[in-house]
């Protein structure tokens, strides 16, 4: 089968600061990680192009920074997004208790057509701290809160370690292409007007 046209994927990642979601964006982007701690300000992005099955596909991620006098610029960002990549620290408890509100905040942001079947992914980022040792946040507790959610997906990583890095990038592209997808298709059936469309998320990893 020839190769279709190239399709641009918008990807926002949102999280506390300091969880890890630059240092995970450039390490599946640039392969590179780096201990000083700069905190994002406003929002950035990163691209990666990539062959899904066979559709080019450039990964557009936004990265956002986690603090809250930053949050006001989220309206702008999170519009026409294909998929929210949400990233806690396994060893900081309050990441994840915040989880709620960026799922909340990203939904009321982007005011997508069908909230409940919009493509969310979970990260658990920096379970290499200590061995593992001062993890703080369960595997258990945290597919709970996916299965909690519409049982989104959920990786465990290491940006320090480039551990399940690029298989949850991979995941984010395929959720946020069969968004994009669902899009297309519904948008062909119909005339001129603009409507809602709807959306839906999971990922057959």
């Amino acid at each position: 089968m020839s190769l279709r046209r190239r399709t641009l994927l918008k990807v926002i990642v949102l999280g506390d600061s300091g969880v890890g979601k630059t240092s995970l964006m450039n390490q599946y982007v640039h392969k590179k990680f780096s201990q000083q701690y700069k905190a994002t300000i406003g929002a950035d992005f990163v691209t990666k192009e990539l062959q899904i099955d066979d559709k080019l596909v450039t990964l557009q991620v936004w990265d956002t920074a986690g603090q809250e006098r930053f949050q006001s610029l989220g309206v702008a960002f999170y519009r026409g997004s294909d998929c929210c990549v949400l990233v806690y620290g396994v060893n900081v408890m309050r990441s994840f208790e915040t989880l709620d509100n960026w799922h909340e905040e990203f939904l009321k942001q982007a005011s997508p057509p069908n909230p409940r079947k919009f493509p969310f992914i979970l990260l658990g980022n920096k379970i290499d701290i200590d061995g593992g040792n001062s993890r703080v946040v369960s595997e258990k507790k945290a597919k709970d809160w996916c299965a909690s959610k519409g049982n989104i997906p959920y990786f465990e990583t290491s940006a320090k370690e480039d551990f399940n890095v690029d298989e949850a990038f991979i995941c984010i592209a395929k959720t946020a292409l069969a968004n994009e997808s669902d899009q297309d298709i519904y948008f062909q059936g119909l005339p001129e007007a603009a409507p809602e469309n709807e959306q839906r998320g999971g990922c057959a990893c």
